[in-house]
Parts: structure tokens; C-alpha cells; sequence
């Protein structure tokens, strides 16, 4: 069996370069700026609230008419569309907080707890980005889907442009979707590879004594004259 102590100070740390001794400081400085974004990021937290507002809001609305029989079918379904509508920006406006703020400011900590989202267990920029790519595709197939329901009152020409936009919306989402799949799967094999190297280290050094060293042979520097 190995004694890890026969080892010990084989591998030694690097000096600090005096010269250099300014530039952690700086650097940490410049890291230390990443906390400017927690404010923006409670200032969504506050647009949520607002939101929260309209929601009940519209369901107040919603109720009010059905009770007093002054809703017909297509009015109570442009206002569940409009409450789809609300929820699904709200959800878009928690992957921003949370996954902006996991992702950009600071690790929140949830491993393991019951109720940390499944998303955020491997949340990067690229996964947060194509999130955010179908999660507005998914508000313009409701702005959409409300436009034709009510479409006897809605002109022709914005029925175009809201099909062309939801479209361009798709397809900027398939190609972000395409093009992190290879940068995923990269970023997979380093974190791997980052995990087996020091094991793999571990099984490569030497079973004898690293300070006893096996004369040469034909090597008399050693022996007595």
C-alpha cells in the first residue's frame, strides 16, 4: 500500500512574483463588479410583483364577467389567453432572475434541496439562453393564437407581420438550440476530463522512494574512488 507521506513535498507551490502582486488585487476588484447586477436583478424581481398585480386583475375581470353573463366565448378565451400570457412572462422573468443571477453573480446553493428547479442543476449562459429563446416563442404563440381568435377585428396586415415575426422568433430559437448543442457537449468532456486527471495522476506516480533514485548503468559518479 502507498504511504501518501513518502510523497509529501515532492510537488511544491509556486513563489509569488512581488512584481506581479498587484494584479490579484485587481482582478478581484474587477471580479467584485459582478455584484452591480444583484440590483438589476431585484429590480425584476419587483416587475414580477407587477405582474402578479395584472394577473389577479384580470382574473378579477374574467370572473366578474362570467358571473354577470357579459362574456361570450370568445371574450372569456381572449382572457385566459391573456392570463397564459401573463404566467408565461412571468416564468420567462424567473429563469432571468434566478438563472442571470446563478449564472452571472453568484453560486444560490440548492443541491439537493427538494424544491430547486431541474433546469438549474446545469444552468450555463448558452442553456439560459435557448431557454429564453423558447420561452418567447412560446409568448408570440399566444400573442398569435389571441390575434386569431379574435380575428374579425384584427387587420390582415397585422395577422402578417405577427406570423412573420413568430417565425422569425422560431427559427432564431432552432439556431440557438443547434448551436449549443456542440458547445455543450464540449463543455461536458472538460468537466469530465477535469475530474479524471487527478486521478489518473494519483495511478501514474512511482511505487519507490521518489528521493532514492537507481544509479545509471555504467553511471561511477556515485562510487568510491
Amino acid at each position: 500500500m502507498r504511504n501518501p507521506s513518502r510523497y509529501k513535498g515532492r510537488y511544491k507551490a509556486a513563489a509569488p512574483d512581488p512584481a506581479r502582486g498587484t494584479v490579484p488585487s485587481l482582478g478581484y476588484a474587477l471580479f467584485a463588479t459582478r455584484w452591480l447586477q444583484a440590483p438589476l436583478y431585484f429590480g425584476l424581481v419587483a416587475a414580477q410583483a407587477v405582474y402578479v398585480y395584472e394577473f389577479f386583475g384580470e382574473l378579477r375581470s374574467l370572473l366578474h364577467g362570467v358571473i354577470t353573463g357579459g362574456s361570450d366565448e370568445n371574450t372569456v378565451m381572449l382572457a385566459v389567453l391573456k392570463l397564459v400570457d401573463v404566467v408565461m412572462i412571468a416564468n420567462l422573468l424567473i429563469m432571468v432572475i434566478v438563472g442571470g443571477y446563478e449564472t452571472f453573480v453568484s453560486r444560490i446553493g440548492l443541491q439537493g434541496h427538494r424544491d430547486q428547479p431541474e433546469w438549474l442543476s446545469h444552468v450555463n449562459s448558452n442553456v439560459l439562453k435557448v431557454k429564453l429563446a423558447m420561452a418567447i416563442v412560446g409568448i408570440s404563440s399566444i400573442h398569435l393564437l389571441q390575434m386569431f381568435v379574435n380575428i374579425h377585428h384584427t387587420p390582415r396586415q397585422e395577422l402578417l407581420w405577427g406570423t412573420i415575426i413568430h417565425m422569425a422568433f422560431i427559427l432564431s430559437a432552432c439556431i440557438l438550440a443547434f448551436m449549443a448543442g456542440p458547445m455543450e457537449a464540449k463543455a461536458a468532456l472538460l468537466e469530465l476530463q477535469s475530474h479524471h486527471l487527478p486521478e489518473q495522476q494519483h495511478r501514474e506516480l512511482p511505487d519507490h522512494d521518489p528521493q532514492t533514485v537507481a544509479p545509471r548503468p555504467g553511471d561511477t559518479s556515485d562510487r568510491d574512488v
